[in-house]
């Protein structure tokens, strides 16, 4: 079973995705992130200050017992805090989990194409792909091949990398598809 991690510990985990290394000095304590935390978070930084320090605290402890960040202090008394090569694994999962598409105003004429060939050694990343272009409301042209109105190559990019399937997935831009009044009406475009 996957562990879970409090809101707070993904929220620290994903600020890093700013911030490759976090380095501060605050007495003998690596807790000098609540404040850099709390100016990253800007808004969301709750009001019960004491409260979060203690949440925070724990969300701390929790990323580092699971070895997802890296904690040192250095000779000169500086904690650095970063994310392990775990921890880079795990923003990674956050960010898929979390990955929406932008749909802008108006529709540019063009369609995006989605074609792959996976392995069946890749069988998990296929699964994976399939599964995440059809909750993206990708339309299924054929068994392998998926169509989108919308620019959609970063987050396609993102899956393909994330699952390492780079030889096997080609992203096309087409600005005519036969017979493409199905897709019109899927996608609302008449």
């Amino acid at each position: 079973m996957a562990k879970r991690f409090s809101g707070v510990a993904k929220e620290i985990l994903l600020c890093f995705t700013t911030r490759p290394k976090f380095t501060g000095y605050h007495g003998k304590s690596p807790y000098f992130l609540i404040n850099q935390m709390r100016e990253l978070m800007g808004d969301n930084w709750p009001s019960h200050e004491i409260e979060q320090r203690r949440k925070f605290s724990q969300a701390l402890w929790q990323l580092k017992k699971s070895r997802l960040i890296i904690l040192n202090q250095k000779e000169d008394g500086t904690f650095v805090v970063e994310l392990s090569e775990k921890g880079k694994r795990k923003v990674k999962e956050f960010q898929f989990a979390e990955l929406k598409m932008r749909i802008p105003k108006k529709w540019d004429g063009k369609w995006r194409i989605v074609i792959f060939d996976i392995p069946n050694k890749r069988n998990q990343g296929r699964e994976a792909l399939r599964s995440k272009i059809k909750e993206l409301d990708f339309y299924q042209l054929q068994k392998s091949v998926w169509v989108f109105p919308y620019p959609c190559e970063q987050e396609i990019e993102f899956i393909v990398e994330f699952f390492h399937l780079y030889p096997y997935v080609q992203i096309i831009e087409a600005t005519k598809i036969k017979n493409d009044a199905k897709l019109r009406k899927y996608y609302g475009l008449f």
